[in-house]
């Protein structure tokens, strides 16, 4: 009973289901508990630019083959791209086969100052804007401000630079991988209050929004989270089945983590935590540095489904009849703007505004009717984001052959190649 009780993934799903209930019982009781689940997300992220600098720079520093570096990152761009779009392409059909927008009344009077605002935001994002956003005007300015993409962009230039030094730099690579170790443990220490984390996220959710603002827009939160589900236990399934390891062994791995995603409503509040599970899981530490980090401003799969069913979604609920040049058009917008999600606050919804705003289709008013329930469909964003970017890590490590299981419930499949992939079991 004693370990039971101080099992994380016990205390974060009885922080949860607390959560719920007060929201549910005391509303404004539970609104207060606001600050206790942003006190948690920020001393995450308070470590998430140190441990994204010190783990690209050391891995790439000891990998010291800077073609193996590039060959890396353009696997994984290729890979993101392609299943980004794969996302994109299942979430638009599944709208258009489900109609979840059918039988909802638009009211154009709700939620129009916060609308404003998404959109005014959604009007400046454009790819070129984008790209040089990537590379900092001030890296002190990039850390202190968390970008991740930023820190990326000097991380890759800084263990560049550090390889090419030799042996002189091996002091500092070393010293560099002792600091490393101390973040880790500081991640640690923040993983005990998460409990604390998820019940004040959760009980404002449920305070503020309420389980009756669902009812009206249930069945597009339904065929978005069914659509989920269907995306990584079919298409991620494959993906793994593919590559020769266990969708059901590695879910069972990130179980904690994903329960705190679940209560946080937000998948950067476990990116130090999965850096390294994804290093416990057998990923080698250059892959994990490079990989994982790019993949939450690139490959937002969880976002790429929502993004396409809100637009078609909005589009049924002012009786726009989209036609097909339509739809390939907005799905080669999003193609591009939901790139760009993970680097602002709100981001899924800004990005949503400017691509309607770019379309000229569909009236930007809708957006007030997904105000409510965003919330609730963001855990299942944040979700399914955590769980490609962690298979998208495995399937590069594993590419370039620096994927090596080394802990036990990393089950026997695991440690094969793609080729031998057939008839394993990745349920």
């Amino acid at each position: 009973m004693k370990r039971l009780v101080t099992n994380l993934t016990f205390q974060v799903l009885t922080a949860i289901t607390l959560g719920i209930i007060l929201g549910t019982l005391a509303p404004d009781t539970a609104k207060a508990m606001k600050p206790i689940g942003d006190v948690f997300i920020n001393m995450v992220k308070m470590v998430i630019a140190p441990i994204v600098f010190l783990t690209i720079v050391v891995g790439i520093a000891k990998m010291g083959d800077m073609k193996k570096v590039g060959r890396v990152g353009g696997k994984a761009l290729l890979y993101f791209e392609i299943v980004t779009t794969i996302a994109l392409v299942i979430g638009l059909i599944v709208a258009n086969v489900v109609k979840p927008g059918m039988g909802v009344h638009l009211d154009p009077s709700q939620g129009q100052d916060q609308v404003s605002q998404y959109v005014s935001e959604g009007k400046k994002m454009n790819l070129v804007d984008f790209l040089v956003h990537i590379v900092p005007s001030n890296i002190v300015d990039a850390f202190a401000k968390g970008d991740t993409l930023q820190v990326v962009f000097f991380s890759v230039l800084f263990g560049f630079a550090l390889a090419t030094l030799g042996n002189f730099g091996k002091p500092l690579i070393d010293l560099l991988d002792q600091i490393s170790k101390v973040f880790f443990k500081i991640v640690n220490i923040i993983m005990r209050v998460a409990p604390l984390g998820a019940f004040g996220a959760m009980s404002y959710t449920i305070g503020k929004y309420g389980l009756s603002s669902l009812i009206p827009l249930g069945k597009l939160m339904l065929a978005v989270y069914i659509t989920m589900f269907l995306f990584v236990f079919v298409v991620l399934n494959l993906i793994c089945r593919m590559y020769g390891f266990s969708l059901w062994n590695y879910l069972k791995f990130i179980k904690e983590e994903l329960l705190i995603v679940l209560g946080t409503s937000s998948s950067e509040s476990v990116l130090p935590r999965m850096m390294k599970r994804m290093e416990e899981y057998g990923c080698s530490k250059s892959v994990v540095g490079l990989v994982l980090p790019t993949g939450y401003a690139f490959n937002l799969d969880g976002t790429s489904i929502y993004l396409t069913m809100a637009v078609v979604f909005l589009a049924q609920v002012s009786g726009v009849d989209l036609s097909l040049t339509q739809e390939l058009t907005i799905l080669a917008i999003l193609m591009l703007t939901s790139k760009g999600a993970a680097t602002v606050t709100g981001g899924g919804f800004i990005v949503l505004a400017s691509t309607l705003s770019a379309t000229h289709a569909i009236p930007l008013e809708g957006l007030a009717l997904l105000l409510g329930v965003d919330r609730f469909m963001s855990e299942a964003r944040a979700i399914v984001n955590m769980i490609g970017n962690g298979i998208a890590t495995i399937v590069v490590a594993k590419s370039e052959n620096e994927f090596h299981p080394n802990h036990p419930q990393v089950g026997k499949h695991d440690g094969s190649s793609p080729s031998d992939a057939v008839g394993v079991d990745a349920s």
